[in-house]
């Protein structure tokens, strides 16, 4: 029996009970997953979700807790974008990652982005919203030079000051690895952000 089933307060009984033993701990689950195991899912699923086995995030989108010596864990974004989207391609981060280049952004975000090749538009998972973009392409993770050329993609989104930023990108240039610069520029670059940079480097 998992560790989720050793929650349930008070017990559960017959074909509920035998679906909370079937939960895996820390996992996320579609409503379809549990379907396979339940004969009457709908009255399971709320059952596990009234004594805390399961915990809802979205419609049809479930995790089961798992315990640490702090009370229970949520799951990772990772985790529960891999779930909703059916899919293990995507790049999850959040915008505040700009700051880390170094071009004098300090605005801190709650919103976490999600490039993908399948959903477009901001979803509410758990107590997270996630903007789900569909992309051509993306990389597998963050790099200085990817999150250089995304931010200058971005910049008529966040709120900072755009020339500063702008003037900052331009000083900035010629301290990033340049091949990988211009790979990132070639593959996620937008075409206002190839025109900007290759006119700053002629220039």
């Amino acid at each position: 029996m998992s560790a989720a089933a050793t929650l349930l307060t008070p017990p559960l009984k017959g074909a509920t009970a035998h679906l909370a033993g079937e939960l895996q701990a820390g996992r996320v689950y579609r409503r379809e997953d549990l379907a396979r195991l339940s004969n009457a899912v709908d009255r399971h699923l709320r059952e596990l979700v009234s004594t805390g086995v399961l915990k809802k995030l979205a419609q049809g989108l479930y995790y089961a807790p798992k315990q640490s010596n702090f009370g229970p864990l949520l799951p990772t974004d990772e985790q529960v974008v891999r779930v909703f989207l059916r899919d293990k391609d995507f790049l999850v981060f959040s915008p505040s990652s700009y700051n880390t280049v170094g071009l004098g952004t300090t605005q801190l975000y709650n919103s976490t982005l999600v490039y993908n090749h399948k959903r477009h538009g901001v979803f509410k998972l758990g107590n997270r919203q996630f903007d789900f973009r569909v992309k051509p392409r993306f990389p597998k993770k963050l790099t200085p030079e990817f999150l250089y050329v995304d931010l200058l993609n971005n910049l008529g989104e966040l709120a900072e000051d755009h020339d500063a930023v702008l003037s900052q990108a331009r000083n900035k240039l010629m301290s990033f690895n340049q091949p990988r610069l211009q790979a990132a520029l070639g593959n996620y670059g937008n075409m206002a952000t190839r025109k900007q940079v290759r006119k700053w480097i002629g220039g």
